[in-house]
């Protein structure tokens, strides 16, 4: 018989995915999974916090969590007795090995302005820390954030005509059904182009469509003033992610070391300190690997956070560089699926199944 987690794994609907982990929930299989999957910690993974789209067409949705379920999580988190620590902290018990006390961490990628008018004052209130990895490219205002920009030209259009590597594909975009089957086609096979090629073409595409791309990076990104602002918080951490964000697997490895150099120089120009913690571009396989790991040993960081999915283990104290994140994500904003997550059983189970179908 087919488990419902494995059946949604096979699936492509976050609404299976979402009930096949509440499946495990309301079984009590998440309860009864073995400590030996637990692991001693996880690192979670935000990008923005706020007041959910509106329309049905929002893809960019999946990167999104509303304040009221950060507050829940958080609330959630102080009555499991779970501690929430910084990387500093988070970094010693790995080293250390330490079980007794399972920790947590949260970390948001990439510099948005909402992690500082909505996400600060809430980690804030509940005394969390958290630390904001930070693309320097966002604040200067020459992010290309494509993912953004590409929602909004099939948004605006009817019909949207893409030039992939093997020719042109014309895409009618009338409806919300329409427009999410061709974000979906054209997402996958331009980030499946390589990302010079990505890149270039969504420029194209702002242009047609007349989308301001430069208007979206200051609309959406923390200023460094604003930065300099989220700094003065107790709470707040503000750490490395680039200069581009561009995958550094992507990039020769000297363009990767510049890359990230680039990013170190803006960061101790601007606010005046060398971070020591790293997270990767995207940082799933493709995007970042061994020898990305290695490359960024070389700047002396004390981690480097992945997008790859799991918990920390005492054994991710050999690999440092190379440590997984739970990502909380708009189609999973449920404290059971959380706390699912957090037993290890589905990461044990999409093993087994060879499947990794929580993102």
């Amino acid at each position: 018989m087919t488990s419902p987690f494995r059946y949604a794994l096979s699936a492509a609907s976050p609404a299976l995915v979402k009930n096949g982990l509440l499946g495990l929930y309301f079984s009590g299989a998440s309860v009864l999974a073995p400590a030996s999957l637990h692991g001693i910690g996880t690192i979670f993974m935000l990008h923005r916090v706020r007041e959910p789209d509106p329309t049905d067409f929002a893809p960019n949705r999946i990167l999104e969590i509303t304040p009221s379920f950060l507050e829940a999580l958080l609330i959630h988190l102080k009555k499991r007795s779970i501690v929430c620590v910084t990387l500093d902290e988070a970094v010693t018990r790995i080293a250390k090995g330490e079980k007794a006390e399972r920790f947590a961490v949260f970390t948001l990628d990439d510099g948005y302005r909402d992690n500082l008018t909505v996400a600060a004052p809430l980690f804030e209130r509940y005394q969390v820390p958290f630390t904001v990895y930070l693309a320097t490219s966002l604040p200067d205002g020459t992010a290309e954030l494509w993912w953004v920009a590409l929602e909004r030209v099939i948004a605006s259009a009817d019909a949207v005509q893409v030039r992939f590597s093997d020719g042109e594909v014309n895409f009618s975009t009338r409806g919300s059904a329409q427009k999410n089957a061709a974000w979906q086609h054209i997402y996958w096979r331009l980030r499946h182009s390589g990302e010079t090629y990505l890149r270039e073409e969504v420029r194209r595409l702002t242009l047609v469509h007349q989308i301001d791309y430069a208007a979206i990076t200051k609309e959406i990104a923390m200023s460094w003033d604003e930065l300099r602002q989220l700094k003065q918080n107790p709470y707040a951490h503000i750490e490395a992610h680039t200069a581009s964000h561009i995958a550094l697997a992507h990039m020769s490895a000297d363009d990767a070391r510049a890359d990230i150099a680039q990013g170190l120089a803006r960061h101790m120009a601007e606010l005046g300190n060398r971070p020591t913690h790293f997270s990767y571009p995207y940082g799933d396989p493709s995007s970042a690997g061994l020898r990305d790991f290695e490359l960024v040993k070389e700047f002396g960081f004390q981690s480097a956070t992945t997008t790859r999915k799991g918990l920390i283990r005492p054994s991710h104290a050999q690999a440092m560089t190379a440590l997984p994140r739970l990502s909380l994500n708009g189609n999973l904003q449920d404290v059971r699926v959380i706390d699912v997550l957090m037993s290890g059983l589905p990461f044990a189970l999409a093993k087994a199944a060879g499947a990794d179908g929580l993102d």
